[in-house]
């Protein structure tokens, strides 16, 4: 069996680590394991399955400047206790430098850089992380990204290889009995439904969508928006929420094991991210037939629907709004059966990752 080291943040439910889920929940785990290396100090929503599936989960320091020396000493340790790992699979996209890079220094001989993004958050290891991204060529061995411009964004003009961001799809595709019995367990009666789901983050761009779902009430008063996720933009969210007087109208749901089921909920997904690396939740909208709105800064690599807009986030909002009313009239939703054959749908992918790992193994022994 090889055992794969999955270097991530956490493994919460969002859009990367949902996706390693699906592929290790599909994986032929008598020839591969996946074990994790997480980056905070506490337990996740998903390590539990991991456990039971074989898995194990371990717990670095926080990437913090102050704490890099005692985090490559952590590191430096860890290899030294488990020299069974030979590929290293890092998904924290520039901050992968710093454990490929103790990887690199204790000999491991597979180091996988993964691409999930188009672009940098602006906290404060901004310039750091542009530093990071001239410098993940030097300690990866291989490359890979969820699609051609995250890879691009990361890697320059070196190759990679893209794995799609594939997803469980019969758990989304459209159910009315479920949607029905949605939305009376939410209180919706017969509002028009806004849904988002992502981390409260400044990538997300909430706070524009905010704004766009203000504009469309003034045409469409009984209408909602829900909003799935957690994170550091919500006390800021909520209260913008509240200054513009619609706390009756916007719903924050927090972090949830059901999305799959709050998708059938919703009529239109709306989507004005900054920036985006292949969207499992655009993914996930898609294959549960909702019409969605994307901004400009999604790749449109990943529409494989025939129901998705892009939209300038230059654009007026009354432009946004209006598309939002003309895709509801336009559109009705069915089971999305006939996209069953997409590469987003981890049934048709799952073999992707499991023979490239088996290939980089067969590299090595020669």
């Amino acid at each position: 069996m090889i055992r794969i080291l999955q270097c991530v943040n956490d493994m919460h439910r969002a859009g990367l680590e949902t996706m390693l889920m699906n592929y290790y929940r599909n994986i032929d785990r008598t020839k591969i394991q996946f074990d994790f290396l997480t980056h905070r100090p506490y337990r996740s929503d998903y390590d539990d399955e991991i456990e039971k599936m074989g898995g194990k989960v371990y717990y670095a320091p926080r990437l913090y400047p102050q704490n890099y020396p005692a985090y490559f000493k952590w590191m430096k340790n860890f290899f030294k206790e488990h020299p069974e790992y030979k590929i290293v699979h890092s998904h924290i996209d520039t901050m992968s430098y710093l454990p490929l890079l103790a990887a690199k220094k204790a000999g491991v001989p597979i180091r996988i850089a993964h691409s999930h993004n188009t672009s940098l958050d602006r906290d404060f290891k901004y310039l750091l992380k542009q530093y990071f991204r001239l410098k993940i060529n030097s300690v990866c061995t291989h490359r890979l990204a969820c699609g051609e411009e995250a890879g691009k964004f990361l890697f320059g003009n070196r190759s990679f290889k893209v794995i799609p961001n594939a997803i469980d799809a019969e758990k989304f595709y459209f159910n009315e009995e479920l949607r029905n019995k949605k939305r009376e367990e939410l209180g919706i009666k017969g509002e028009f439904v806004v849904g988002h789901v992502g981390r409260l983050s400044y990538q997300k761009n909430h706070k524009f969508l905010i704004e766009i779902f203000k504009e469309l009430l003034k045409k469409e008063p009984e209408s909602l928006l829900l909003l799935v996720g957690v994170g550091e933009k919500e006390e800021e969210l909520r209260n913008q929420v509240k200054n513009l007087g619609i706390n009756d109208k916007v719903r924050f749901l927090g972090n949830r094991s059901d999305v799959n089921e709050l998708y059938q909920a919703m009529d239109v997904f709306v989507m004005p991210s900054f920036f985006e690396g292949i969207p499992v939740v655009g993914v996930e909208a898609q294959f549960a037939d909702l019409p969605c709105v994307f901004s400009d800064k999604v790749p449109e690599e990943v529409k494989f629907s025939s129901k998705v807009e892009f939209i300038s986030l230059s654009a007026e909002y009354n432009i946004w709004v209006n598309r939002i009313e003309n895709l509801r009239r336009e559109n009705q939703r069915d089971s999305n059966k006939n996209c069953y054959d997409s590469a987003y749908n981890i049934k048709k992918s799952n073999y992707i990752l499991s023979n490239y790992y088996m290939e980089l193994v067969g590299e090595g022994t020669r």
